[in-house]
């Protein structure tokens, strides 16, 4: 065999890769969430100060609502 050729991993090997990996994206998908949380929490801030500034964002999706276009998110109501 050529030396130059990779020899096939082994099971344990394998297996050790797989729950690297597995790992890996966990703590990814564990700092996505709080990446969310904190982007929600700001958004609701943001939200109330709109409020107590008379803005309802609420009525004016509903407004939007009453036209024959398609529903419209929040956000792009902003």
């Amino acid at each position: 065999m050529a030396a130059n050729q990779e020899q096939p991993a082994s099971k344990e090997e394998q297996i050790g890769f797989h729950k690297g990996a597995l790992s890996t994206l966990a703590k990814e998908r564990q700092e996505l969430a709080r990446i969310l949380q904190i982007v929600e929490q700001l958004m609701q801030m943001h939200i109330g100060e709109l409020k107590e500034m008379g803005v309802d964002l609420q009525a004016q999706a509903t407004s939007e609502e009453d036209k024959p276009k398609q529903k419209k998110p929040i956000e792009d109501i902003l």
